[in-house]
């Protein structure tokens, strides 16, 4: 199914953990001697755009999606996975994570987000109205307002007007 435009930002940013992921599954197994940039990289994943991507799934998706109750279960799936993925990410900061850790941290990460898209977004997508996901958008876009300036260029090149 076509993914609705409200649900878009949240795909777009699934795409950029699932790239993660793959980058950590193909290379495996990680050496020692790697690891320091493995958590670097995690870490900063996950303070510049998957926590924030968490807590507008948890604020604002999450309650949408358990006013239909064929949709609880699943929702309450995700916010267990939330809970063990921010543990891993918490591993990563204290720089704890052995290789094997970080190939697991990918492997949930993976399977939260494909849950996500092909159960959650897809049933959402019939059961709430073209009014009612639009609404949801708007207040998605706000929730990940945060995310969307932590990824922006900081020292953006001046201009020739703006050397004036």
């Amino acid at each position: 199914m076509l993914r609705d435009k409200s649900l878009i930002p949240l795909s777009r940013q699934h795409q950029h953990a699932l790239a993660l992921c793959v980058r950590i599954d193909r290379a495996q197994p990680i050496p020692p001697q790697d690891l320091q940039g493995w958590h670097e990289e995690i870490e900063r994943h996950f303070a510049e755009e998957i926590n924030i991507h968490f807590s507008a799934e948890e604020k604002v998706l999450f309650p949408s999606a358990r006013r239909f109750p064929e949709l609880v279960p699943p929702v309450n799936e995700l916010m267990a996975d939330h809970a063990r993925l921010r543990g891993l990410f918490a591993q990563a900061q204290r720089r704890t994570l052995s290789g094997k850790d970080i190939v697991l941290l990918a492997q949930k990460l993976s399977a939260h987000i494909r849950k996500e898209e092909r159960q959650l977004f897809e049933r959402m997508q019939e059961l709430i109205s073209a009014e009612q996901l639009a609404s949801l958008g708007a207040k998605l876009d706000a929730a990940l307002e945060e995310a969307v300036h932590a990824c922006e260029i900081i020292n953006k090149p001046k201009t020739p007007m703006s050397r004036k």
